[in-house]
C-alpha cells in the first residue's frame, strides 16, 4: 500500500491486527482527549498506568462536528516500521540511509492543492483558530489547547534555506499563538532570530496531519543535518518520492500539499509573551521528560490563515508519549549510527534511544569487540554518540550477545558485567537540554547554567581478554513450532 499523507497512513495501519481503534463517543479535547489515550496507548514517560497500545481516531470531538482527531500513529516501532516500510529492528539503519541520500521537495502538480480545500482568511467575519481547530490540552493544568504535531516550516531571510522543525503551538486567540523555540537548538528558532535582527516578521507555515516519513525526518539535528540541509529531503529519501509542497494563500512561504491544516502566519519580531496568556495557569505542557514546566516567554505567531481538507483530521499527541519519543529517538539512533559508522565501520551493531529518556536523554548501543584492539573503542564509540546528538545525557555499553531492545537483557548486563568503580566514565558540565529538571541549578549548585548536565558511559561491556569467561549458556538450536501447534 502507498503512504503518502495520514489518510493513507491511516489505511495501512487498518490492516494490522491490534493497531488501530476509532470511538464515535463525544470526546472533549480539553484534557479528557489525552486521558483516554493514557490508558489506551500513550506509555513512553506518562505517569503509569500507561502502554504501548494502538493508534485511536476519535470520530465525535465537542465543539467541532467537521473534524476528527487521531494520536498514536507513531506510537509503537512496529508500526512505524510497517509505515516505512522496514522492520522495527532496522529503523536505525533505515533512517540513516535516508538522511545520506537526500531526495528534494518538488511542487504539487495536480490543479486542486489538498491542503486548500477549505480556506479561511484571518479577514473574514467570526474567523477563530480556536474553532477550527479542535486543538486539545494534554492535562487540565496546561496553558492552553496546543497543536502538538505542528511542523513548521520557514525560511533563512538572509540564506533563503528552508527547514521543518516540530515546536510546541499553544493558542492565544483568535489569530494568535505562541511558538517555542528551545534556545540555539533548532534551525527555524535562527531564522526567527536572523529575521529579529532585520526587523521583520519570518513567514512561517504549520502544517497538521501528515506522512509519517516527514514527521519522522524531520527529528534529525546538527551536525547530521546542518543549516541549509530541509529534512523534507530525508523524508523524500525515505519514500524515494520527493515530497510534493505548495504556495501559501498569505504569505511567501511554501507548505505540505497533502496536510490537513495548514496555518499560515508570521512570528512577529520583539514580541514575548507568556505561554500560558490564554489560561494563566503558570504552566506550559507535559514535555518529553514526563514532567510540566514553567509557562516561559515566547514569540507570537500572527495568523493569516487556515486551509485545510474537506472534514480534516487532526493529528496530535501526548507530549511524554510513546510517539514523541521515536519522533525523537529514530533520528538520534540514525545520527549515532552515522558517526560511529564513519570512524569504526562494522564495530557497532546496533542503537537504540530507550524510551525512558524520551528517545533524547538515553541510548542502549551494541558493540561488538572483535579483536584484542577493539577494547577501549566502546568508549570511544560513546564519546562520538555525545557528538552526534548533542542532548544525549546517558550511554549503555553492551556486548553483541545483548539485545539492546530487551529492558531485562540490559539491565542483566548491568548486572553481571558492570562495576560502578571502574566502569563508569562521567563528563560533567556539559551542555543538555534545559527541559530536564535535574539540569537545573536548584538541583545541583555545581552547575552554572540551568541545562548543563554530567554525561555518563555505563560500560557493561565485557573485557575482550575475557569473553570465554563471561560467555552465556548455549541452548540447543531448534524450530519449536511443532511443538507448539
Amino acid at each position: 500500500m502507498v503512504v503518502n499523507d495520514l489518510r493513507s497512513a491511516i489505511e495501512l495501519i487498518k490492516t494490522m491486527p491490534d493497531e488501530y481503534i476509532e470511538t464515535d463517543v463525544a470526546v472533549d479535547p480539553k484534557a479528557e482527549l489525552s486521558g483516554v489515550y493514557r490508558y489506551v496507548g500513550a506509555a513512553g514517560t506518562v505517569m503509569r498506568p500507561t502502554k504501548i497500545g494502538p493508534a485511536m481516531m476519535f470520530n465525535n470531538i465537542k465543539g467541532h462536528p467537521d473534524s476528527r482527531a487521531v494520536i498514536g500513529m507513531l506510537g509503537s516501532r512496529k508500526r512505524v516500521a510497517a509505515m516505512l516500510g522496514t522492520e522495527p529492528e532496522k529503523l536505525g539503519f533505515f533512517m540513516r540511509d535516508a538522511v545520506k541520500n537526500p531526495i528534494a521537495p518538488t511542487d504539487f502538480k495536480g490543479e486542486d492543492v489538498p491542503c486548500q480545500e477549505v480556506v479561511h482568511l484571518a479577514t473574514d467575519e467570526g474567523f477563530d483558530i480556536r474553532k477550527l481547530i479542535p486543538a486539545p490540552t494534554n492535562t487540565p493544568e496546561d496553558g492552553g489547547p496546543y497543536l502538538t504535531m505542528g511542523l513548521c516550516l520557514a525560511t533563512h531571510p538572509e540564506l533563503g534555506v528552508s527547514d521543518v522543525t516540530i515546536h510546541r503551538l499553544c493558542l492565544h486567540n483568535e489569530d494568535e499563538m505562541a511558538i517555542f523555540f528551545t534556545p540555539g537548538a533548532r534551525h527555524i528558532g535562527a531564522f526567527y532570530e536572523a529575521a529579529e535582527k532585520l526587523n521583520q516578521p519570518l513567514p512561517i507555515s504549520v502544517n497538521i496531519g501528515l506522512d509519517p516519513a516527514i514527521y519522522l525526518a524531520s527529528g534529525f539535528e546538527a551536525p547530521t543535518t546542518p543549516m541549509g540541509y530541509n529534512e523534507l529531503s530525508c523524508a523524500g529519501a525515505l519514500r524515494q518520492k520527493p515530497v510534493e509542497l505548495c504556495d501559501c494563500i498569505t504569505i511567501p512561504e511554501k507548505a505540505i500539499a497533502r496536510a490537513e491544516f495548514v496555518i499560515e502566519g508570521e512570528v512577529l519580531p520583539h514580541i514575548r509573551v507568556p505561554e500560558d496568556r490564554a489560561t494563566g495557569s503558570g504552566k506550559a505542557m507535559p514535555e518529553f521528560p514526563g514532567c510540566t514546566g514553567p509557562a516561559p516567554m515566547d514569540p507570537i505567531i500572527k495568523v493569516k490563515a487556515v486551509t485545510h481538507r474537506i472534514h480534516p483530521i487532526l493529528q496530535t499527541t501526548i507530549g511524554p508519549s510513546q510517539e514523541h519519543v521515536h519522533m525523537a529517538g529514530l533520528p538520534t539512533e540514525a545520527s549515532i549510527i552515522n558517526m560511529v559508522e564513519a570512524a569504526m565501520p562494522g564495530k557497532l551493531l546496533n542503537v537504540y534511544a530507550h524510551p525512558s529518556g524520551g528517545g533524547k536523554y538515553m541510548a542502549v548501543m551494541q558493540f561488538h569487540k572483535k579483536m584484542p584492539s577493539d577494547e577501549g573503542r566502546q568508549r570511544q564509540a560513546a564519546l562520538l554518540a555525545f557528538s552526534a546528538f548533542s542532548e544525549l545525557k546517558h550511554v549503555i555499553l553492551v556486548d553483541e550477545d545483548v539485545d539492546p531492545f530487551d529492558d531485562s537483557d540490559v539491565l542483566w548486563a548491568l548486572n553481571t558485567r558492570y562495576q560502578g568503580d571502574i566502569d563508569t566514565i562521567t563528563i560533567p558540565g556539559v551542555r543538555c537540554h534545559p527541559l530536564d529538571h535535574s539540569n537545573a541549578t536548584a538541583y545541583n549548585p555545581m552547575i552554572r547554567d540551568n541545562g548543563i548536565a554530567c554525561k555518563t558511559i555505563f560500560d557493561c561491556t565485557v573485557p575482550f581478554a575475557l569473553k570465554d569467561h563471561f560467555k552465556r549458556s548455549q541452548f540447543m538450536e531448534l524450530d519449536p513450532s511443532k511443538f507448539l501447534q
